[in-house]
Order: structure tokens, then sequence, then C-alpha cells
């Protein structure tokens, strides 16, 4: 049974992670952000926490975290500031959560002798894609203060490995959802207007393409390459091999919601700067594949089914406001 820590298994993949870890046999050590309220965030829904260590606090204290790497055997590092809008806002934050975060991580990883690091990057950092499907070649590009950071937290990460034989693999998962996934996202504002009753749908541009992939095959993804000795030292994608526009996705979502009735209204303050929009990903996941043997195990209307039940339940959506646009 190996000890494993799971840093932002506060939020919506690393709660869903958690899950398979515990069903998995692992001992988990999961980091929720401190706050007052002592509320640990998606973890507080996941069930049974008797097999969870839950510890509070912040990566970007490089003391806590080599604390908390102690007597570890895996570290998952998630933990990250992911919201593009509130990047405009205020990048200084996401450097310092990105990047120094991750340089907090890897350096206690190194001193507590952690036999294993995945860190988790994002497909926001190849920007537009220049070819498609997009593979790990791809050049990067920050096209958004968020993106940029990541870009240096991924950076970061792999000097660990090269320097000092920290054995790292990044993960690199493309459009992630799922239940619980914030409304900064474009499927749950969508479901989740929909679902509160609303007729006509607030969203920015709906030309672009993304490569969604269900929470469920990112996290197995990433317990593949945290596990596979071939992935030490590799940037690997974690996708499905296919993209779908927005629009194309609201008419899914409509589809299945059955809901023909409901419009689209552009919301010009969703649109992102014109050189910041990311107008097409699609993820070759062929190294995955070859070094790990992962094969997705839900199809997009599958995952969006089990999303949309999820959002029906009026527990749930009532945890989102739906009329407050969130950056």
């Amino acid at each position: 049974m190996k000890r494993v820590l799971v840093t932002g298994a506060d939020g919506f993949i690393g709660s869903h992670l958690t899950e398979l870890l515990i069903r998995e046999g692992y001992q988990v050590r999961a980091l929720s952000l401190y706050n007052s309220f002592n509320d640990w965030g998606w973890l507080e829904t996941i069930g049974d926490l008797s097999k969870v260590e839950v510890v509070t606090g912040d990566i970007r204290d490089p003391f806590f975290c080599n604390e908390i790497t102690k007597d570890i055997d895996i570290v998952f590092h998630l933990a990250a500031l992911i919201a593009i809008p509130f990047s405009y806002k205020a990048p200084q934050s996401y450097v310092e959560t990105n990047i120094t975060g991750t340089l907090n991580i890897c350096k206690a990883a190194l001193d507590n002798k952690v036999k294993r690091v995945m860190h988790t990057s994002t497909s926001e950092v190849y920007g537009t894609a220049r070819y498609v499907p997009i593979d790990e070649k791809h050049p990067l590009q920050p096209q958004s203060p968020y993106s940029a950071s990541k870009i240096g937290a991924d950076a970061m990460a792999m000097s660990f490995y090269l320097s000092f034989g920290l054995p790292v693999t990044t993960a690199r998962p493309f459009n992630t959802f799922g239940p619980r996934q914030s409304a900064r996202a474009v499927i749950p504002t969508i479901i989740s207007q929909i679902a509160s009753g609303k007729k006509a749908i607030e969203l920015g541009d709906t030309t672009p393409t993304r490569d969604f992939n269900f929470v469920q095959d990112t996290c197995l993804g990433m317990l593949k390459v945290a596990t596979s000795e071939k992935a030490v030292g590799q940037t690997i994608n974690i996708g499905s091999n296919r993209e779908i526009s927005i629009e194309d996705t609201f008419n899914l979502i409509k589809k299945i919601m059955n809901k023909d009735e409901v419009k689209l209204i552009k919301d010009e303050k969703r649109l992102r700067p014109e050189n910041s929009e990311v107008h097409r990903l699609w993820c070759d996941n062929t190294l995955v594949r070859t070094l790990t043997g992962f094969e997705p195990q839900f199809s997009l209307e599958e995952g969006m089914r089990q999303t949309i039940e999820w959002f029906l339940n009026p527990e749930n959506l009532k945890r989102y406001k739906v009329d407050i646009y969130n950056v």
C-alpha cells in the first residue's frame, strides 16, 4: 500500500482523483487550501473520509510543502489557479501559486526522497493549434497569463528531473468536464443555466473547438502515467483524440436535456481578448496509449449524461450562482 499526496484535492479533478486512489487501495494525504471556515471544498461531498488524511495549507509556503511530503511515495500535484479570465485580473497570483508552488513541491519532494511526482499541466499551454491532432512536440504559446504560468510550472518541474534526477512525469490533460466542475467552465455554465430554467443561455465565443474528457478518464490517465516507469521524465497528453465546437457542445447538451427551445446569446464580457482566445484544441493521445495502455472509458455523450444528472440534483445545483458571471 503506497502513501500518496494529492495537492488540490479539494478541487474538481483533485476530489475525483482522491476517490479513485481510495478505491485502488492507496493511503491518501489530501491537501485542501487553508481557509478560516475549515472548508475542505469538494472533499466534503465524496462520502467517507475516514481513510483520508486531510491537511490544510498553501503550496506557496516551502516549509509547509516540506512537511506534507514526508513519508510519501507518490505526489499528485494538482494545486493551481486555473481560471483563465481571473488570470487577466490577477496574473501575479498565478505566478506565485502555479510556478513558485510547483518549485516548492518539487524541492520538498526531492529533499524527502519521494519516489514519483506527477505534475499537472494543461492543454492551454499549446494555445491555438498550429496542427492537429496536437502531440507533445507542438509549440507552446502563452496566450493568457494562466497559460504562461503553467508553461513556467511545467518547465520548473522538468528542470528538477533534468538537474536533480527527481522522477517527474508531467500529465497534460485536455479539457476535463464532469460533476463538481466550476461554473467558470463552459459545460457547467451551459448545464446550470438550463437546469435553473433559463431560456436564453449566455456564452462567449462558440466557434472554438475543444477535446472534452470525462473527469474519470482524466483521473485514470493520471494514475496510469504516475505509476508507469516508462513515463518518468516525459510530458504526456491525456485526451480523447476528438474535437467538438462549443456550439455543437451546447446543442448536444440541449438534446440530452430535451430543451430544444433554449437559445444562445453572446455575452461580450465572456469573450477573451482577441489574441488570447484558443481557437482549436484536439489531443493526440498516442503517447499515453503507447506508454501506459490508457484508453478513454467514457464517450462524450455518456460523460455528459452523468454530468447533467449530477447538476439536476437540487442540492448540487444550488451551489451555483447562475445569474453571476464567474471569472
